[in-house]
């Protein structure tokens, strides 16, 4: 007889692999209202404490960019962009300003190369772990129903935009994570085959002398 009470067994293993072959990415042009709210933010968010992190260093942090903010950011981008390009014509800067305001939810990732008491865990072993995070937040938003998609650009790496998000000396902007629900979306990208990125060692291919 079957208890009733029984929770039903669940195969991990397939809804992981599900959801991830479900996210993809989708540009922030293409996501809009409504954006995740509070209690869902704080999931997509709690996801990521669950990345390795060599040392419990916390190396790496999100700031969120409020609607209040985004004109500041905006700012930042076409700046950026004139620095870079003095020629840039106005309607350049201004797709560049308007780069700050797609989305409902921004935020920059931010890796610290300092950050705790343990130097010898380098800079590289940060970025991983930040990179990790970024993918459990990914994986938590496309569970929920959300679109999201990472970008950077040469502007990440102005003193304009330092200065607006306060970072220290050790600090760096990695990229900007957007999510919210998906308006439009393009054809999914095809998936690479495990044998296009997989080798043993000693196989051709596997090392340099091969």
């Amino acid at each position: 007889m079957t208890d009733p009470f029984e929770v039903p067994p669940t195969d991990w293993p397939t809804l992981a692999a599900e959801l991830m072959q479900t996210r993809c990415t989708v540009l922030p042009r293409r996501l809009g209202d409504p954006g995740p709210d509070t209690a869902q933010q704080l999931a997509i968010l709690a996801a990521a404490s669950a990345a390795p992190d060599h040392g419990q260093l916390l190396p790496w942090r999100f700031v969120e960019v409020p609607p209040s903010r985004r004109a500041e950011l905006g700012d930042v981008f076409a700046a950026a962009l004139i620095e870079r390009d003095a020629e840039a014509t106005p309607d350049e800067v201004e797709r560049a300003r308007e780069k700050a305001f797609r989305a409902p939810w921004l935020m920059l990732v931010v890796v610290d190369g300092e950050r705790g008491d343990r130097p010898e865990i380098d800079l590289n072993e940060r970025v991983f772990s930040a990179g990790c995070a970024v993918q459990n937040l990914l994986l938590m938003a496309t569970a929920l129903g959300f679109g999201s998609a990472l970008t950077s650009g040469k502007a990440l790496k102005s003193d304009a935009l330092r200065r607006l998000f306060s970072l220290g000396a050790a600090e760096q902007a990695l990229c900007f994570v957007s999510i919210g629900t998906v308006t439009s979306r393009k054809p999914g990208r095809t998936r690479p085959l495990v044998p296009d990125y997989f080798r043993r060692l000693g196989d051709p291919g596997a090392d340099p002398d091969h």
